[in-house]
């Protein structure tokens, strides 16, 4: 009995594994994600963190001011927590030659990965963020996804050690009366 459970619980993990989703699954999904022309002028962010069991433990705002120089970008992200904490972060996205682009920031370990098709956005990265004193490594699984050409909604999931620890829900609002000139995507 013990060897068929076993059994009965590797396969229906692989066939979990499989079905994972890609962003290429949303390439004929509209409207368009062009990176260089959404993350352009002034944004503003609107999200809440919620720890494992989905309970939110804190909401945010953020203004962002986003540019283009030679087809790399820069996304100078501030937050406001509603304890009155704040925080910076700064990424640079620079094209990784496969039609997505690397992303890093002072507080990313590492290289992030940005892929886009369609109307999706996905970013994986590794965050060290503070934590009772110290701080912890998370991996961070962005999914974003355009749903009107100023709007993105972005579900992130945290994880340490694999096991699911967070995750944020939030929206991303374009500001188009306030576009910076492009150096292109």
């Amino acid at each position: 009995m013990y060897r068929k459970n076993l059994l009965i619980f590797l396969i229906v993990g692989l066939l979990a594994g499989c079905g994972s989703v890609s962003v290429e699954d949303y390439r004929d999904a509209g409207p368009r994600f062009i990176p260089s022309e959404f993350f352009n002028g002034k944004l503003t962010a609107h999200g809440v963190v919620m720890d494992r069991s989905g309970k939110v433990t804190r909401h945010f705002n953020a203004d962002i001011l986003a540019y283009w120089d030679d087809g790399v970008g820069t996304l100078e992200e501030d937050f406001v927590f509603d304890d009155g904490e704040q925080q910076r972060r700064v990424w640079t996205l620079t094209p990784d030659g496969q039609g997505g682009y690397i992303g890093r920031a002072g507080d990313v370990v590492g290289d992030g990965s940005l892929s886009f098709a369609g109307n999706a956005v996905f970013l994986d990265y590794v965050l060290r963020v503070p934590y009772r004193g110290d701080t912890i490594d998370l991996r961070v699984d962005d999914r974003m996804y355009l749903v009107d050409p100023n709007v993105l909604i972005n579900e992130s999931k945290l994880k340490k050690f694999g096991f699911s620890v967070g995750r944020i829900l939030l929206t991303i609002v374009r500001h188009t009366e306030s576009a910076v000139s492009t150096g292109g995507a």
